[in-house]
């Protein structure tokens, strides 16, 4: 099957910003700290839009525009500072961890005004995960439909995962978390639950998936094995994926993703259990599992991954930003030749609970905090 290969309008834009045609992205931002020593770099952070109810994810719209989703079920769309709520959303399970979650654009949005969005959807036996896309015209989402839906609905409400990130051949990965109350699914080959999928953008498969054909196999897995993604980032070049998911009590893990390729999950992890602290799993290492780059200790609760490709941050470049909401803070990880060799605290007790974390169009850092009273932040260098 050929893939159509886009030029994402973010690359156009990046171009544009580099030819000093930067677009504006907001008015007159609240300034939390003026400046702020890091290791190598000195950095401001200002707050370009507060009383978000739960924010999860952040996407960044060609005209300086953001898209924010509230957790209750709400799509925020955000300019200069003032906040107008998008319409024509389907109908969403706001429950326990559950509710409207990711949001991404279309590679090609400035043609296809594709806005996809990942959300907790009821039906017979609690909710599953569902991917689904609407065109932006305004203020509200057109032609809505959704393009996936998990294979099982299920409580308690836990672990939908999920993350959207695409990559260079137009195919998009979704993540699913073990939804909570039967870990083992996430070993299980033939449920979505515990996966990281690769979908077309109509959300069918892509025909070289490293599972298709195999019987008893869902198609669309790409890689199995996982508790709860809810950091992921792709690359330049589409090479290299990374992922940040929540263990129990430890092993949090950072993970380089490899299609086909088992991360252990609950059969091999280095947590523990919550109510006794006795060792999670069979084993912490085990051949034929893929064992974590790197475990964040202590406890990180890791949620939103950003790559550093820009030159804003000229000493973070190539480093990952890992955000974390027990954590309230960035951890800025180093990583040379597939280890991880030094890491940095960043942001901690400033803005709370880390929900997300992306590098902009303008190679800015963007941050949602969470909360019932949560922002989207901006850091920027100070020179």
């Amino acid at each position: 099957m050929r893939v159509t290969k886009f030029r994402p309008w973010w690359v156009v834009l990046a171009a544009a910003v580099g030819c000093g045609a930067a677009p504006a992205f907001g008015a007159t931002p609240e300034v939390v700290v003026d400046e702020m020593s890091t290791q190598y770099q000195q950095i401001r952070v200002v707050r370009l839009a507060g009383g978000l109810e739960r924010p999860w994810g952040v996407a960044f719209l060609p005209d300086g525009g953001y898209l924010v989703t509230e957790k209750p079920g709400r799509l925020q769309l955000i300019r200069d500072g003032e906040k107008t709520e998008v319409t024509g959303l389907p109908e969403i399970t706001a429950i326990r961890q559950g509710g409207l979650l990711d949001v991404s654009l279309h590679p090609d949005f400035e043609t296809t005004r594709w806005v996809y969005l990942s959300y907790a959807k009821g039906g017979e036996g609690g909710t599953a995960l569902a991917l689904g896309r609407g065109r932006l015209e305004g203020e509200r989402l057109t032609d809505f439909e959704d393009v996936f839906v998990q294979d099982r609905y299920s409580g308690p409400g836990r672990h939908y995962g999920s993350r959207i990130a695409w990559l260079p051949d137009g195919t998009l990965l979704l993540s699913i978390g073990d939804r909570g109350s039967d870990p083992p699914r996430a070993q299980d080959p033939g449920d979505h639950a515990g996966k990281l999928l690769r979908l077309n953008p109509d959300g069918s498969v892509p025909e070289d998936n490293p599972f298709v054909g195999q019987e008893g196999v869902q198609p669309g897995i790409w890689s199995l094995g996982h508790r709860n993604i809810q950091g992921l980032v792709v690359a330049p070049g589409g090479e290299v994926v990374w992922a940040t998911e929540h263990g129990p009590r430890g092993g949090d893990e950072l993970n380089l993703i490899v299609p086909g390729l088992n991360y252990g999950w609950p059969i091999v992890s280095r947590a523990r259990h919550y109510a006794d602290e006795r060792p999670y799993g069979e084993a912490r290492s085990r051949a034929g599992y893929e064992d974590p780059v790197y475990e964040f200790l202590p406890t990180l609760a890791p949620s939103g991954l950003a790559l550093v490709t820009a030159d804003r941050f000229p000493p973070w470049r190539g480093n990952l930003l890992a955000g974390g909401l027990r954590a309230e803070r960035i951890r800025r990880v180093v990583i040379e030749q597939g280890e991880v060799v030094h890491e940095e605290e960043l942001l901690l007790g400033v803005v709370g609970r880390i929900r997300d974390v992306r590098e902009g169009p303008d190679g800015l850092i963007y941050v949602l905090s969470d909360g019932p009273d949560g922002g989207l932040y901006r850091i920027e260098p100070v020179d």
